[in-house]
This record gives structure tokens, sequence and C-alpha cells, in this order.
């Protein structure tokens, strides 16, 4: 199975689960000029901006090992980028990981920050 329908899957069930969760999800793959970020979600009053790795195995490491310090970068600008477009700066806002690995789902809240 490629990456790009992984990830696709991926990112199907990291949605299923936070809505499982009172998560209201608001967008899916929010792209702009710095990249992209997999899901945006409300969790109660905060903004939550949701990576979503999902692999098959650990061959090449546990998923969440890819949410290095430039991947997280990225994902700050586009959250930026996100609250301007959407006239939501100023509201609380979290960054998690959503791995999955196989089948098992780990949801780690606040997974960095800024």
């Amino acid at each position: 199975m490629n990456t790009k329908i992984v990830g696709q899957w991926g990112e199907k069930i990291a949605a299923e689960y936070l809505s499982k969760h009172n998560y209201k999800i608001i967008e899916k793959n929010y792209r702009c000029r710095f990249g992209e970020i997999d899901l945006v979600a409300w969790d109660g009053s905060s903004i939550v901006f949701v990576e979503v790795k999902a692999r098959k195995d650990e061959k090449f490491g546990a998923p969440r090992e890819a949410v290095n310090w430039h991947k997280q970068q990225t994902i700050v600008k586009c959250a930026k980028s996100w609250l301007f477009r959407n006239k939501r700066t100023g509201v609380p806002v979290r960054f998690d990981v959503v791995e999955i690995l196989d089948s098992e789902i780990t949801h780690i809240v606040d997974a960095f920050r800024p």
C-alpha cells in the first residue's frame, strides 16, 4: 500500500476517532503556501490542529517520530494562516498528534507548543 493511501486511511480513522470523543471536525486537509494541516477541530473552546501519522509497522520508526521540529514549524505556520483566514486569532489553540500504528490509535494531546 502506498504512503498516500495509508495517509488518507489514517486521516479518515483519526477524524472518526476524534468525532467519537466529542471533537467537532472543522476542516480536513487545509492547504496553504507553507504546507498542510491534516485536521482542524474544536475541542470545547479551543481550536485543535491535528497532525495524523499512520503506518502499518515500525519499520521506519514510530509514526509520532515523523513529527519532528521542522514538521512542527510547518504546522504552526499553517495554523497561523488558518487562524488569520478564518478570523479566529486570539482563540485558544492546541497542537495534537494522532498516531495510527496498524490499527492501534494513540492520541497525543498537546503534543508540542510553538
